[in-house]
């Protein structure tokens, strides 16, 4: 057993070669999600096999589940702070333009400049419009063209019918596009607001869900041998894996509950 553990490990936290470190040189972004792929199905694997020899078929599902619930509920915190992160670096990007049209450059300039010092992904969206400008098309539609993630769409629609709402009836853009950016800054201070109340629930969440864990822990420690009633019968095998499946619900329901936290 503590030979599996200590395999698995050992795939979790196995160096990069050479030619990956070059390759992440030429193109970090890129090369990070190239070399990133693998390390799940490593770990899948190494959970599955340290499951089956600990616990026979069900530890394998029961590892795989626990392991699946884990890897989601990270990604979508990271999706979640990555959604925040992108609308704050708008939300600068937007008053950076709005500090151009009002010292008097025309909006396709007062765009592309803003675009120098903002973020990556603001700087495209900020790009895309002054494009779109110079063009005579629709800025709503540039926007959207620029790749920005899917959780940025409104966003980038706000853009649109501000331009629009200011071509159509002769409006000042700079006083409109403030608007938007006051808008997205409250949006902003809410959704953190209730990210950090929901910090403790979540805390909550975590530790009920480890509760099962440490009973059978501590069953094992005064001998009552949980883990050989797991493995040693059909029904341990099913009660093992319905009680990783309803604490995998739980936690996945939970974490659903906890996120909603939807910038529109």
């Amino acid at each position: 057993m503590l030979s599996l553990l200590l395999l698995a490990g050992a795939f979790a936290s196995w160096p990069a070669t050479a030619s990956v470190r070059r390759l992440r040189a030429l193109n970090p972004r890129r090369a990070a999600r190239r070399a990133a792929r693998p390390k799940p199905v490593l770990l899948a694997l190494a959970a599955a096999v340290v499951g089956w020899f600990a616990l026979g078929p069900a530890g394998a599902v029961a590892a795989l589940l626990a392991g699946g619930t884990f890897l989601r509920a990270r990604r979508e915190r990271r999706r979640h702070h990555d959604t925040l992160s992108g609308v704050e670096a708008l939300s600068e990007a937007i008053g950076a333009f709005v500090t151009e049209l009002s010292a008097g450059a025309h909006p396709a300039s007062a765009a592309e400049r803003a675009a120098l010092d903002a973020d990556p992904v603001a700087a495209r969206a900020l790009v895309a419009t002054a494009s779109a400008i110079r063009l005579g098309g629709d800025v709503g539609q540039a926007s959207a063209g620029a790749r920005l993630p899917t959780a940025l769409t409104p966003v980038t629609d706000q853009l649109g019918r501000a331009w629009a709402l200011a071509t159509r009836h002769g409006l000042p853009l700079a006083p409109i596009l403030d608007s938007v950016r006051r808008d997205l800054d409250h949006r902003l201070r809410f959704a953190r607001q209730v990210q950090a109340r929901m910090a403790g629930p979540r805390s909550s969440a975590a530790v009920l869900a480890g509760l099962p864990a440490a009973g059978v822990l501590i069953g094992s420690a005064v001998g009552a041998a949980p883990l050989e009633v797991f493995k040693g019968s059909a029904l341990g095998q099913v009660l093992l894996l319905l009680g990783v499946l309803l604490a995998c619900a739980g936690t996945a329901w939970t974490a659903r509950l906890t996120h909603q936290v939807v910038l529109r």
